[in-house]
């Protein structure tokens, strides 16, 4: 009579891709600050449970979530590429918002599982089903009658679980989407697959959870857009979007001070403009649908040498804060800095500004001094964005 084999398949903590709302496939993506904290409650979940070996596939979310199993247990963590998340081809690291712009009509099919979805160099999610699904079965069948944890990727997982519930692709968009670090558990005999249960993420509390504090899933009817998320172009500074940078200043200004003493919009004006003469991408304006909604300003030449990049402004319009539209335009920053091999992000902070200082503490940022700014000092604040220090 065959073994029975437990697979516990995990999805990944909390990733890059899943806070600024970035197209993460094949692309490398950290794990967040809220990440680390699922990982911890998994490595409490899975405390108790017995687990002989650890599987992964070979991106770094994956493999750091699985240090919540593997490490306490003493275990070694074997990767497995066939694991990946699906690629996702020219959408790599592109603003879901900007997809829905250039792309809506494939994005569309891609949100429904159509297996019509097509976008140059991705795979396709019949690509996908098979290379996941039969690569866990590959390992289930390696290790008859142990129990083994499988760390993986949302859309993969997806895949994987509607090949083991029998669905074919259309079939598929009826399962729901796994959290970060959520939990399935298959058991395998012989050619038998059986699913105990699925995506429970009964181990993180409301806070830790990203799906709780997203709303793009729970859309009933047909699969839409998401009109929450942002895309991005370079602001005109030289020319008719001149006055939206000095009013962004002015608000700015105003609402750290209370007042516009030793404000030099024009002083503002003109390094912008000197910025996106050099690169139009330094200047660059976040839209929701239409309208321009914020800023975000890149300085690439300051502490060039010391591996960090920099940014001098960073705004979002006030209708808009405390909604997790801002995060957005961090990954901005994130992929344009980390393209040039910049291992850090820095930039100057009011200590007034309480508000600006509790988002940037929330997402990584640290003070590491204080500088003289225009009117009066400023904290120096820094987040690391390298690998090499967060190498599981």
């Amino acid at each position: 009579m065959p073994l029975i084999t437990k697979v516990y398949l995990v999805r990944h903590a909390e990733a890059e891709g899943n806070l600024y709302r970035r197209i993460h496939g094949w692309y490398d993506a950290l794990i967040t600050d809220n990440g680390y904290r699922q990982i911890a409650a998994l490595e409490e979940r899975f405390a108790s449970i017995p687990v002989d070996v650890v599987y992964s596939s070979d991106l770094f979310r994956t493999m750091t979530t699985a240090t919540a199993v593997y490490r306490p247990k003493g275990l070694r963590l074997h990767t497995v590429r066939d694991l990946r998340e699906i690629n996702m081809g020219a959408w790599e690291d592109q603003p879901w918002g900007e997809v829905a712009r250039v792309d809506g009509k494939e994005l569309l099919k891609h949100n429904s599982m159509d297996p019509a979805w097509h976008t140059e160099g991705a795979e396709s999610f019949e690509d996908v089903r098979l290379r996941v699904s039969t690569a866990i079965r590959r390992i289930a069948a390696a290790n008859p009658g142990k129990t083994v944890a499988i760390f993986s990727h949302g859309t993969a997982i997806r895949n994987a679980l509607a090949v083991f519930h029998g669905m074919t692709v259309p079939q598929s968009a009826k399962l729901g989407h796994s959290d970060n670090t959520a939990v399935s558990l298959l058991e395998f005999e012989g050619d038998q697959v059986r699913i105990v249960f699925e995506n429970d993420n009964s181990h993180l509390s409301e806070e830790m959870s990203t799906l709780a504090h997203q709303s793009w899933w729970k859309k009933g009817g047909a699969p839409k857009v998401d009109q929450t998320n942002l895309w991005f172009r370079p602001l005109n500074v030289k020319g008719e979007e001149a006055d939206f940078y000095l009013e962004a200043r002015r608000e700015a200004w105003q609402t750290v001070y209370g007042d516009l003493e030793g404000f030099d919009g024009l002083g503002f004006l003109k390094k912008a403009q000197a910025a996106a003469e050099k690169d139009p991408n330094n200047v660059t304006c976040a839209m929701l649908q239409d309208k321009p909604v914020g800023i975000i300003e890149l300085d690439p030449e300051r502490d060039r040498e010391k591996g960090i990049g920099s940014i001098p402004f960073y705004y979002l319009v006030p209708e808009l804060r405390r909604q997790g539209y801002g995060i957005q335009l961090l990954g901005v920053a994130v992929s344009a800095y980390r393209k040039l091999g910049r291992d850090y992000l820095r930039l100057r902070c009011a200590p007034e500004n309480e508000q600006a200082q509790r988002f940037y503490r929330r997402y990584g940022f640290r003070a590491i001094g204080q500088e003289e700014g225009s009117h009066r000092p400023l904290d120096v604040l820094e987040k690391y964005i390298g690998y090499k220090d967060q190498r599981a």
